[in-house]
């Protein structure tokens, strides 16, 4: 127990969290109750004192993790018999994915849902016994009550700890078969898998409101990313409708901050209107992505008015002067969830001189549609508005755009929610691959400084000196072993900037970080396992293989390793990827929402990619033209390199320019054609 002085100047209680770097965990710093970060000291006290551990998961953002540490954590008497009865651990899920990983599926294998705040009771070697999600602290709702629960457990675990240690063995026999029956095998790699997929996908969807399931909905950008490339793949007009319906009524939704940009976490309802606001690094990265190739293939401005909105909210308020990039922001502000994004009507009329205009644009009323407050959304289009109002369209859009800037500069007056400002590496190598495709594909320099930045940040503050990767930083302070996850983000970045600017710096460090994940990380029984081989001992070593808000970390292997494959022509590359798909194949059709990064992984390995050298500078004229035409379009089909022949990027070697000029080398499924030096032929051959 410490002490410190509060601002009165009277002392204040602090716990073991007050010396962690994670802002979740200092959220807590300040609770009665006795919290311990993981590690070895709590344990070495739980065994001790013969006490079972209460571990609790959650993360800076999550509005229900705040609940209830109010009504709970920071309640006395609560408190008072956590730390009489149990040693007490706060996970930031954030910096040990592990973690969260095992004991969610412990979570889920004792009561068949999970969430967050996550609340587990383990032994005092780790293993997991009993546990569920948010407790209220009295019974409310078919719930028992948060000290219920702890005399619950306190008495099983003095009275019945035979039946306790048999039900956690069994819990954790559970987690080690499903990780099992995950490697099911399967046979060659195969295109009917992607369409008995898109068939899946199309059974499930909401043909009403768009997207996949009921209430809550959650954006789904491996899914979207899938249907747009099957539509490239096989011209399938049905793929490509799902995806942009899905699109739009997120982007014309109150899930998208209608004013400074970025997509909330989810929406709670099944029409995309009411959001859980919190925002997520890496939900803004992967539909940024989704949104701009959506713009390749459609042409909608809309959709790279999005992509540019939501990179430039990014670059204002979630990235760190170093280069990196911050890891979420709040729900709540001044406790309430929502509270800075939400309107009352006599603001908008006081704010705007156009306020009918507005109004009837973004569906503003005296009642709202939350809480007595307005979520703004796309109510109206521009054609329907200037028939109303007896303006053209063009009017319309500009006194729009006014009337958004007026009310944006009045919101930044507001208390702003709260920022989780650490860094995860595989979140910012997403976000990375954001920035820098973006700024290849809409000639934005300021995007591909901002994606030069954070690469050159993640490998001087978040790689080791022998090369290996953190997963955690924040305030100068790098920490924790990276994950599977970390590795293959910051590859699929590295990669996406070298073929963005072909400085060869980032393929030589993206190849590095690959070569290091198949030596720390492989399985002997094939994939990868999610943390690496000189990771601390746990009660079991968890390998993921499903998508869940991020690609899994093997499904991003699969991919990043074929994109590897082609850039080098290493075979073992493309051996250990398609082993990796052929292992999941069965799955991917009947639950293609689960898998759906798997899915983009096979279409590529199914496509028969090209592999394209342009021998030259990357800035002369001559070279810059056949770049033009390769980026002329969204061609996910394929990799670029650019160079000399003495090029570090194996697809360059031994390859020269015919006539002085720049000479494009095309190959595909191992065959290269003739090479080419002008602009029209190479437009033929791709």
């Amino acid at each position: 127990m410490n002490k410190q002085e509060n601002k009165s100047g009277g002392p204040q209680h602090t716990n073991r969290l007050i010396n962690e770097s994670s802002p979740y965990l200092l959220q807590h710093a300040h609770n009665p109750v006795e919290w311990f970060p993981w590690g070895a000291e709590a344990f070495q006290k739980a065994k001790q004192e013969d006490k079972p551990i209460f571990l609790s998961i959650g993360y800076s953002a999550c509005h229900w993790c705040h609940v209830q540490m109010h009504e709970s954590f920071d309640d006395p008497a609560t408190a008072k018999v956590m730390n009489e009865y149990f040693i007490s651990i706060k996970v930031d899920r954030e910096e040990r994915p592990d973690l969260d990983s095992i004991y969610m599926d412990a979570v889920v294998s004792l009561t068949g849902h999970g969430g967050w705040p996550m609340s587990v009771f383990l032994t005092p070697d780790g293993m997991p016994f009993w546990g569920g999600t948010y407790f209220p602290p009295t019974p409310r709702g078919g719930m028992p009550g948060f000290p219920q629960v702890l005399e619950g457990i306190q008495d099983a675990w003095v009275n019945r700890r035979d039946t306790v240690l048999k039900g956690g063995k069994e819990v954790l026999d559970h987690i080690k078969q499903t990780q099992l029956a995950e490697s099911l095998g399967g046979g060659e790699l195969t295109q009917d898998t992607l369409q008995k997929a898109v068939q899946g996908l199309w059974g499930q969807f909401d043909w009403r409101t768009a997207g996949w399931g009921s209430a809550p909905k959650f954006p789904q950008p491996m899914t979207l990313e899938f249907l747009i490339r099957y539509h490239l793949l096989t011209s399938d007009p049905l793929a490509l409708e799902m995806a942009t319906k899905t699109l739009d009524a997120m982007l014309h939704g109150g899930m998208y901050d209608q004013l400074g940009g970025g997509f909330h976490r989810y929406s709670t309802d099944a029409t995309w209107l009411v959001p859980h606001f919190e925002k997520m690094l890496y939900d803004n990265s992967q539909l940024a992505r989704v949104y701009l190739h959506a713009w390749q293939v459609t042409g909608n401005r809309d959709y790279k008015r999005c992509v540019e909105e939501v990179l430039d909210y990014v670059l204002r308020e979630m990235t760190d002067v170093g280069g990196g990039f911050y890891s979420t922001q709040d729900a709540d502000s001044e406790g309430v969830e929502g509270k800075f994004f939400v309107w009352d009507e006599s603001e908008i009329d006081s704010l705007l001189a156009d306020a009918p205009l507005f109004k009837a644009a973004y569906g503003v009323t005296r009642h709202g549609n939350f809480e007595h407050k307005n979520i703004l959304f796309v109510a109206s289009d521009t054609a329907s508005l200037a028939q109303k109002f007896n303006l053209t369209e063009a009017e319309v859009e500009s006194k729009l755009a006014a009337a958004r800037k007026i009310l944006f500069d009045f919101r930044e007056g507001r208390i702003h929610p709260g920022l989780d400002d650490k860094a995860l590496s595989g979140w910012n190598g997403l976000m990375l691959a954001a920035f820098a495709e973006t700024g290849r594909a809409l000639n934005r320099a300021d995007y591909v400084a901002a994606a030069t930045r954070n690469a050159e940040f993640l490998l001087r503050e978040m790689r080791n000196s022998e090369g290996r990767l953190y997963r955690s930083w924040r305030r100068g302070q790098a920490k924790f072993n990276a994950y599977l996850e970390d590795y293959t983000g910051v590859v699929e970045g590295l990669l996406t900037l070298y073929e963005t600017t072909f400085e060869e710096r980032w393929f030589t460090a993206a190849q590095e970080l690959a070569e290091a994940m198949i030596a720390h990380f492989a399985d002997s029984q094939g994939g990868f396992f999610d943390t690496s081989d000189d990771h601390e001992s746990l009660v079991v070593r968890p390998k993921s293989v499903q998508d869940n808000a991020v690609p899994s970390g093997n499904a991003l292997a699969a991919t990043v390793l074929l994109k590897l494959a082609a850039l080098t022509g290493a075979g073992r590359y493309t051996d250990i990827a398609e082993q990796m798909i052929k292992s999941v194949q069965p799955v991917l059709a009947r639950y293609p929402t689960g898998f759906a990064q798997w899915l983009n992984a096979l279409a590529f390995a199914v496509s028969k990619p090209k592999e394209i050298a342009i021998i030259g500078e990357p800035g002369q004229g001559d070279v810059r033209e056949m770049l033009d035409a390769v980026r002329s379009a969204y061609r996910p089909f394929q990799v670029t390199a650019v160079g000399g022949e003495d090029s570090a990027v194996p697809l360059l070697a031994g390859r020269r320019p015919l006539g002085g000029k720049a000479t494009a080398y095309v190959c595909e499924n191992f065959t290269c054609k003739q090479p080419v030096n002008e602009v029209e032929r190479l437009r033929e051959l791709l």
